[in-house]
């Protein structure tokens, strides 16, 4: 297990330097120079050459990439060019705002998944098997930003029971009712794509599990229905976990509609506010921090499957 770690651990690291060269690379292909926003187009060309200094734009970029990997190392994400504020601070405070939604909704997302997969397998043909079906595929298709909008409606506007933006009255972790109101809408729209994947995922892997001969070799041999069942979840869970690491990192991301809709200052709307003002130290830190999450959590999800499935070490 400790080779299989360590494997692992070197892999990641590789990949987060590729995911360094991808973040910074591909920011500097969007069109159009940060300095155009912040100055007018009279602005005199000494000013314009002083902020291209300051900001390091007037370097080659291998020196500019290297020169940011270095700060980066040393947990220095660069300063925006729009406010003049550190990036570490702000994108800080984005994350922590979008943990307090992502985690409620990985939670109900992955538990509903879970539950409705399950029953819909055990239950293959039967009418209950229709129905789970259904409201997966209705989680996966439906839009996050238009479900969003429309219990806005429904439950802000036509039912104005929930609050229909914002982050509460203590603008932090939920402390009260009040606070955990502004948390219903936003948890329920964005756990609704991962509960479809994971129940359609779960689904066809336990009728897969289902259609081999172990399932029936327990039966025979006089194990408890319960036991059976905890069997098949254990085959199942590895390419369960596989997929619920990744749904993990979208929700961890921040989904920039779903924020946007409820006005939450998660990292999505953080992102969504650098892309149109092309602050380029804002953007390049960002997408290396979100794309980080996914290769660390990805490395986590491995780990635990070579724990419930030995032969995976192999």
């Amino acid at each position: 297990m400790a080779r299989f770690i360590t494997l692992r651990l070197m892999h990641t690291i590789l990949i987060l330097f590729g995911v360094s060269i991808v973040a910074f690379g591909l920011i500097h292909l969007i069109p159009g120079n940060p300095l155009d926003i912040l100055l007018p187009p009279e602005a005199p060309k000494e000013v314009v050459e002083r902020l291209k200094v300051e900001f390091g734009f007037d370097k080659p970029l291998y020196v500019q990439y290297f020169a940011w990997l270095i700060r980066v190392v040393h947990g220095n994400l660069g300063t925006s060019v729009f406010t003049g504020l550190q990036v570490t601070g702000e994108l800080l405070s984005a994350l922590g705002n979008t943990f307090i939604l992502a985690v409620p909704a990985a939670v109900l997302g992955f538990s509903l998944g879970t539950l409705f997969g399950t029953l819909a397998a055990f239950n293959y043909g039967r009418w209950l098997d229709k129905v789970f079906s259904v409201i997966t595929i209705l989680g996966l298709s439906m839009p996050h930003y238009w479900l969003g909008i429309a219990m806005v409606i429904v439950f802000a506007v036509l039912w104005p029971v929930l609050p229909a933006a914002g982050m509460g009255p203590s603008g932090g972790i939920p402390a009260s009712w009040e606070d955990l109101k502004f948390l219903i809408l936003p948890v329920i729209t964005l756990s609704m794509i991962p509960m479809g994947v994971i129940g359609r995922m779960v689904r066809s892997t336990v009728l897969e599990i289902l259609s081999q001969e172990f399932p029936n070799a327990l039966h025979a041999k006089g194990l408890r229905r319960r036991r059976v069942i905890w069997h098949v979840l254990k085959n199942a869970a590895p390419p369960a976990l596989a997929v619920m690491g990744l749904q993990l990192g979208y929700l961890m991301g921040g989904s920039i509609l779903v924020e946007t809709v409820y006005n939450w200052p998660g990292s999505g709307q953080f992102m969504n506010l650098a892309i149109f003002r092309r602050d380029i130290p804002v953007l390049q830190g960002t997408v290396l921090v979100l794309a980080s999450f996914f290769v660390f959590i990805n490395l986590l999800v491995d780990i635990a499957q070579a724990l419930i499935d030995p032969r995976i070490r192999r």
